[in-house]
């Protein structure tokens, strides 16, 4: 395998070509690549689009029959997810609210003036405290319902 040089007739212009020869021997271990010709390659893609296309078309049968399955535990998770989000979206409202200059000093102190108002109003007096032991009362029954134990 020596390059072969040829020289053209204008002699300033060398061109240098390499010439390889590979010979396939059966006795030569190897595989031969079988290449797909294209009506195969298509075939195979139509088949694939077929698969696609009808999994799509029962998707909502799988959907509806797993959600019908499982319908407890996927809106118990969605309400627990409603739950973190509504919280979270609750205090970055109040921590916006926080940042206002007066306001926090101010729901800080509607807070207490609330908290001692409560204090007076049910939890003094044994006959307040009793009234509002039966309004928790009414209340978890309403919710509840008849059956639940008193507290």
């Amino acid at each position: 395998m020596e390059p072969e040089v040829k020289q053209d007739m204008n002699p300033e212009v060398v061109t240098e070509v390499e010439t390889t020869k590979v010979s396939l021997d059966g006795e030569d271990a190897g595989t031969i690549t079988q290449f797909t010709t294209t009506t195969e390659s298509e075939e195979q893609w139509r088949q694939i689009g077929e698969k696609v296309s009808g999994f799509l078309a029962d998707l909502p049968d799988y959907l509806t029959e797993f959600f019908s399955e499982y319908r407890r535990p996927i809106i118990s998770i969605g309400l627990i997810f409603a739950a973190i989000i509504s919280a979270k979206l609750v205090l970055a409202i109040l921590d916006s609210l926080d940042d206002i200059p007066l306001l926090e000093p101010a729901l800080k102190l509607i807070g207490l003036g609330y908290s001692a108002w409560f204090v007076y109003r049910y939890l003094l007096r044994a006959s307040n405290r009793k009234e509002l032991a039966d309004d928790f009362n009414s209340l978890r029954e309403q919710i509840l319902g008849q059956g639940s134990p008193k507290v």
